[in-house]
């Protein structure tokens, strides 16, 4: 499972993020891992899932990426056949390809940033990679995965198609709770996953800047009719006019008000 993945840290801001990509269902829900201010981690071909949330454990005890790694495959009678990709807060990169992987298959691992892949038409796609997410740095963090993802499909891809992909990104905060996230979307079975995987992210982005978007953003990003004329009425300071009578409506806005979402 997995043909191609990114794992990095953005040195700016910390953040960690994963993004994958595989003509294999479901890939974006099992292979992706984080925790805000630890590390994200990958785990892929012929999957054994506990590298992930095993691997940033470890980070969290700290282990470095390399540690974490070597301890994991000892324990893994079969770890010729995987992949396993990590990245730590401090940006440390630790990469594993087995022989058993199927080609082209490879890695490229440096200082804040790890792309690796197997079952690809090209050797040229994990270092494409790399090369697109190096070469977008001013960019937000999730965007630059998924440049990075759009980049290993222009070198070829996986030699079977598209079909499933996902993003996740978490702060460089160890304070975090384990479940926070500022990324997390995924495409389980769609002809064009890396098309839908950045209309979701919009769409996410969206939502949790609703306070901030205009509604022409909002609309843009793909927000329901409804939710862009809820918005409207915000910025024109006229909610009852949303409500209309609705009492469903008039329930909504007295809870939001009630836990000071809405004035």
């Amino acid at each position: 499972m997995v043909t191609y993945s990114i794992v990095a840290r953005d040195p700016e801001t910390g953040q960690l993020g994963v993004a994958v990509q595989s003509r294999a269902f479901g890939t974006g829900a099992v292979c992706p891992w984080a925790l805000p201010g630890v590390g994200a981690a990958t785990t892929q071909s012929f999957t054994e899932i506990s590298y992930g949330p095993r691997g940033v454990a470890l980070l969290a005890e700290g282990r470095s990426p390399a540690e974490a790694l070597d301890e994991l495959r000892a324990a893994d009678e079969r770890a010729e056949f995987r992949q396993v990709a990590y990245v730590d807060a401090s940006g440390r990169t630790a990469a594993w390809t087995g022989d058993a992987c199927i080609p082209a298959c490879g890695h490229r691992a440096q200082e804040n940033v790890s792309a690796q892949g197997n079952m690809l038409a090209s050797e040229n796609v994990w270092p494409a990679m790399v090369d697109a997410f190096l070469g977008s740095a001013a960019r937000p963090l999730a965007e630059r995965l998924l440049d990075a993802l759009d980049a290993a499909e222009a070198a070829g891809g996986d030699f079977r198609g598209r079909q499933a992909g996902g993003l996740l990104v978490v702060s460089g905060d160890r304070n975090d709770p384990p479940w926070r996230r500022i990324v997390d979307v995924r495409v389980d079975d769609h002809p064009e996953p890396l098309q839908e995987l950045r209309r979701l992210y919009r769409l996410s982005w969206a939502y949790d800047h609703r306070r901030e978007v205009s509604p022409v953003e909002a609309r843009e990003a793909g927000m329901r009719d409804d939710e862009v004329a809820l918005l409207e009425a915000f910025r024109a300071g006229d909610v009852e006019a949303w409500i209309g009578g609705d009492p469903h409506r008039a329930d909504t806005i007295d809870r939001l008000r009630r836990l000071g979402y809405v004035p």
